[in-house]
């Protein structure tokens, strides 16, 4: 008896800090990785969007980054389920129980998800002085070259570092070109420039400058569909579209709660977050980031997870086949 009062108590809690929620205490978005990144940048036009969609609520930002983003994501992992300390993550999230093997959490079960909100398409780009000019003669120069050719990347488990292992797995081009990390996407961008390295996949964030510069050359998109709206890549082909089966790659962000937080504090959010998602100046933002605001359903928790789950299970066998992990 004492033992069902005590759990009729602490439900009788939960419900009560439910209808009360958020209340006065700040709601804290963990980003792990430092300030001033593109997560981080998201993290912050968020708060913002979601503090006007919730009355004034109290957002804070909170970086914890360190270990590929293994340590924040642990962190809120561990969280009090009050809907206090929420996780904002990006593809990370999918790649790194591929990277790895000793993930101190279970992205699929020690989480609450509460919706997508953003992604940024990528692009394969190459040096300016390679020969091709079109993705067809683009690939055909790589396998007349096999072996002779390097691809850049900013580091184990960047973007760059991802895309690059699925494109190469696509085409069956892993053992026909050098793979070479740097210390950084700026590093990596710089090398390409210089003609140093022949090229290389990341996000539009990144490539747009130069790709407008005329300081690289592009070939491709990596989303599904043709960017069309967009005033730069709407001319360029998808891989899907160059008899890639299935490519597609962007990097995206989601926004997460401690496993057993409350649902009705999980509704709330979700309210939140759609409705900060139609604020015209975030939208701006995130434009301003490159990236694209999610509208589609996977803006709802369900599909937000299901689509997490096929990212797993997409990354995983690229990641395990190039033998190379974080731990």
């Amino acid at each position: 008896m004492k033992r069902l009062l005590v759990l009729a108590a602490a439900a009788t809690a939960i419900v009560a800090s439910a209808q009360t929620y958020p209340g006065s205490k700040p709601i804290s978005f963990v980003v792990p990785f430092a300030a001033g990144g593109p997560t981080d940048r998201v993290a912050r036009d968020l708060a913002e969007a979601m503090r006007k969609s919730m009355g004034g609520a109290n957002f804070v930002v909170e970086n914890v980054g360190g270990a590929g983003g293994t340590i924040g994501a642990a962190k809120v992992a561990k969280a009090s389920p009050d809907g206090h300390t929420l996780l904002l993550h990006h593809i990370g999230m999918a790649s790194a129980p591929a990277l790895y093997r000793k993930l101190p959490y279970k992205p699929l079960e020690d989480f609450e998800y509460v919706g997508m909100i953003n992604e940024v398409p990528m692009t394969l780009i190459g040096k300016p002085q390679l020969p091709a000019n079109n993705y067809r003669d683009f690939e055909n120069y790589i396998r007349a070259n096999a072996g002779k050719l390097n691809i850049a990347h900013a580091g184990l488990g960047s973007a760059s570092h991802l895309c690059g292992l699925m494109w190469q797995s696509a085409i069956k081009a892993n053992e026909a070109m050098t793979t070479i990390p740097f210390g950084g996407t700026a590093p990596a961008m710089n090398a390409l420039v210089g003609g140093q390295v022949d090229l290389m996949c990341d996000q539009t964030t990144n490539t747009t400058g130069q790709i407008e510069a005329g300081r690289v050359k592009a070939f491709a998109v990596t989303t599904a569909k043709p960017l069309s709206g967009h005033k730069l890549l709407k001319d360029y082909p998808t891989l899907r579209e160059m008899g890639l089966k299935n490519f597609e790659l962007t990097i995206w962000h989601g926004l997460y709660a401690p496993k057993g937080t409350p649902p009705a504090v999980l509704a709330q959010l979700n309210t939140a977050l759609k409705a900060a998602l139609k604020d015209p100046d975030f939208i701006k933002k995130q434009e301003g980031l490159g990236a694209i605001v999610v509208t589609d359903k996977r803006v709802e928790p369900a599909a937000h997870k299901a689509f997490v789950t096929a990212e797993i299970a997409k990354l995983k066998p690229v990641i395990e086949a190039a033998g190379k992990f974080a731990d």
